[in-house]
């Protein structure tokens, strides 16, 4: 199973912090940045707006929720599949507006910061259908085998759309935890653009998380093709992060330092395995002076150790070219999404003017900075 449209999506972050001008030459980050947002569009299911700039895409998956009377038209299809899978699509749109926060600026002088948010309101839209029954979650839509046997394009589809959900009796908090974590980033960016359906995003947040907390349990149903190997701890820490971050709840906080696992040491960031986001993102906070961040603080660091050439820690091998490689199958997802969290600490190692210290091996900002880029 290919995992195109996150691996896409982390290029789409790690362009907000890259130069605008051609590299060497021969890379043009603006132009870039334009056909990774622009891929989304293409991979849209639903009604498509008159606004769709991808015109050979048409209107798809009309009926989809059908088979049990919901309305689960919308979202987006899996890299080449017409399956609408609920992890790795609330992965995309978590991780998409973590870099419209962060990296607007770039975005809108670019000309791209619309066209971002409507691709996170594309992914939220159908989010905010899927959960609109209480402790109920649709998390697939499409027969996994069948579609994969038959190469088709989604306005000619003919195979089954079959309909899968969680709930208190079938639990997937993994799932639940992540659609939430998609929600609340969301309602940050739509917070002064569109207060009440921020608001509508954050509510519908702080209920999944709710869900996926008390009724603990790991989904089996998205495998073999997303199987949540890491389980759903780094998922519910993931979720609460993003719920602190717009709301400064105690409650939040004080979720995250009661079941902080502080041995997460982990060298990759993916659909399945957040540890490594959550902390970048805490450190972020405790630069901002939240002092009860720092224990993730110290992760992230061995993170981004753990990746760096010339860092005694280092654990990721490279190619002869430098690639990080991880493991065999859609290895780039994994790349990406590394660069993303080294330019983004990077960043943040450079607005406090600080450096990086692997064992007695410093690293200043542009180390960092320079080794995503050459991803």
């Amino acid at each position: 199973m290919a995992k195109a449209m996150e691996a896409l999506l982390a290029v789409v972050l790690l362009l907000f912090c890259g130069e605008w001008q051609v590299v060497r030459g021969e890379f043009d980050y603006r132009d870039a940045l334009s056909k990774s947002i622009l891929f989304l569009e293409a991979q849209r299911s639903g009604k498509l707006p008159q606004s769709q700039r991808v015109k050979w895409r048409g209107d798809s998956g009309l009926t989809d929720g059908k088979l049990q009377n919901v309305d689960l038209a919308g979202g987006y299809y899996d890299a080449g599949d017409n399956v609408k899978y609920g992890l790795p699509m609330a992965f995309t749109i978590t991780t998409l507006a973590w870099g419209t926060l962060d990296y607007g600026k770039e975005l809108k002088a670019a000309g791209e910061i619309q066209n971002a948010r409507d691709a996170i309101r594309w992914g939220t839209d159908y989010f905010l259908k899927a959960s609109a029954t209480p402790n109920e979650l649709w998390v697939q839509v499409g027969d996994p085998q069948a579609d994969h046997n038959c190469w088709e394009r989604p306005e000619d589809m003919d195979t089954p759309r079959s309909l899968y959900k969680i709930d208190k009796d079938t639990p997937g908090s993994e799932i639940a935890a992540e659609t939430a974590a998609a929600l609340a980033a969301s309602s940050i960016v739509f917070r002064f653009t569109n207060p009440r359906y921020s608001h509508l995003l954050l509510q519908r947040s702080q209920s999944l998380f709710s869900f996926a907390d008390r009724y603990k349990g790991t989904y089996g149903g998205e495998c073999p093709f997303y199987c949540s190997v890491s389980g759903y701890n780094d998922e519910l820490l993931w979720a609460a992060s993003w719920l602190y971050r717009p709301t400064k709840s105690s409650y939040y906080s004080n979720y995250i330092i009661q079941h902080d696992d502080v041995k997460a040491y982990v060298n990759e960031f993916n659909w399945d395995l957040k540890y490594a986001g959550v902390q970048v993102l805490l450190t972020d906070l405790y630069f901002q002076g939240e002092a009860q961040f720092s224990a993730y603080r110290s992760n992230a660091e061995r993170f981004v150790c753990s990746l760096l050439p010339g860092s005694p820690i280092r654990s990721v091998k490279t190619t002869p070219g430098g690639l990080l490689y991880v493991r065999d199958g859609a290895n780039t997802q994994y790349v990406t999404s590394a660069a993303f969290l080294m330019a983004r600490y990077s960043d943040l190692l450079s607005a406090k003017k600080r450096t990086l210290s692997c064992g007695n091996t410093l690293f200043k900002p542009n180390d960092v900075m320079g080794f995503a880029k050459l991803q």
